[in-house]
């Protein structure tokens, strides 16, 4: 499954050459060309990664991210900043982003940055599989599961669930913040669904593993 990426970039041709190159690399971005248009599709849509020019139009990098941190959205962000100041800096990690890179940048060292912020999904980890039993893995950069080395199918949903739940393990995930994962803005979610979804999961990787919190949503267990 291909990482989904925001790209926020009001030069046009700049937004065209990253998406080009990064979409060549197997991840799906969707430009924004002003702050609003980015808050819109963050609302919208779930994203794996936010790319953020700081100096844009109608809302700034920063403000948009530091809005969007207290809206309790976890994406992780890199800046894309020709600020150079110490002040600047701080006031884009004090809003909430992972990283920066300054213009002028080589594609390749954004791509780095792409990847390397992708794989500290996971508890910062240099190994990308994640054993989850004696049997079954998981490849954070990848996104995919195996059982007794064997790629497992999941429908895109299973897959964003499996994958929440490994980024927030031992934590109480709640429905509400699973729709809002799973499901797009014009998607209407379903609890039978999500009930299917989860005893899929728990056929390939052991039913202890999910467990249900009465009234409140699911855990995945350690």
């Amino acid at each position: 499954m291909k990482a989904k990426i925001l790209l926020l970039e009001d030069d046009v041709t700049l937004s065209e050459t990253i998406g080009e190159f990064l979409e060549e690399r197997e991840f799906e971005v969707t430009p924004a060309y002003d702050g609003e248009e980015a808050s819109e599709l963050i609302y919208e849509k779930n994203f794996d990664l936010l790319l953020l020019d700081v100096n844009v139009p109608l809302l700034n990098g920063f403000e948009l991210l530091k809005q969007k941190r207290q809206d309790g959205v976890r994406t992780p962000a890199i800046y894309i900043t020709s600020l150079n100041s110490m002040d600047s800096l701080e006031s884009g990690y004090d809003s909430g982003c992972d990283d920066y890179v300054r213009k002028p940048f080589a594609l390749k060292e954004l791509l780095f940055r792409v990847q390397s912020i992708l794989k500290r999904e996971f508890f910062h980890s240099p190994n990308p599989r994640i054993e989850l039993n004696e049997d079954v893995e998981y490849d954070s950069e990848s996104n995919l599961l195996f059982s007794h080395g064997e790629e497992v199918a999941l429908s895109a949903k299973e897959a964003l669930l499996l994958k929440l739940f490994l980024q927030r393990k031992g934590e109480v995930i709640t429905h509400e913040v699973i729709y809002e994962t799973l499901w797009e803005y014009e998607e209407t979610p379903s609890e039978s669904a999500l009930r299917t979804y989860v005893k899929n999961l728990r056929k390939i990787i052991g039913k202890d593993k999910i467990v249900s919190v009465k009234k409140q949503g699911y855990r995945f267990s350690e």
